[in-house]
């Protein structure tokens, strides 16, 4: 199959093709998956985009075409190869780090209290609001503040003031 794809993607494409319409379900959702991500990282993608940069095409179309919005194209694309890497290998470091929120606060999070009853977190703060439930800002001597919430009558649930 003469292409333009990468040898990776034009067999992805070619396996998902070849698949039987009996095929089981978890394998077309598995083909259809290794293509898209053979597609992601298919040079093709970077060099049409350079290609239509070239011929003046503008960012707000180039994301048109990708399905993106243009800062995020712009941010996957733009730039030269180096600068590309730089930032994705930024972001990748950045994914890696554990969350700064410390684990051992008490009570619970407006988002687990949400969690935990089945509602949202608005709903979260309308029960605050009507006394149903009790919360209050823990603030860390760092300087940083987390909204606690306790279920009514627990230990060390004294509310906002």
């Amino acid at each position: 199959m003469g292409s333009f794809l990468s040898p990776m993607t034009a067999t992805a494409l070619e396996h998902l093709l070849n698949l039987q319409p009996d095929a089981a379900p978890l394998d077309r959702l598995r083909a259809i998956r290794s293509l898209q991500a053979a597609l992601d990282q298919d040079p093709a993608t970077l060099s049409a985009v350079r290609d239509a940069v070239a011929a003046d095409t503008s960012w707000d179309e180039i994301a048109d075409a990708t399905g993106l919005k243009s800062p995020a194209a712009k941010w996957r694309w733009g730039g030269t190869d180096d600068e590309i890497s730089a930032r994705l290998a930024a972001g990748r470091k950045r994914s890696v780090r554990p969350s700064s929120v410390p684990t051992d606060l008490p009570g619970l999070s407006v988002a687990e209290a949400a969690a935990a009853r089945g509602v949202s977190a608005q709903a979260i703060y309308l029960q605050v609001r009507r006394g149903t439930l009790v919360s209050r800002t823990v603030t860390l001597p760092d300087g940083r503040s987390y909204k606690r919430v306790f279920p009514t009558g627990a230990p060390d649930s004294a509310p906002d003031a």
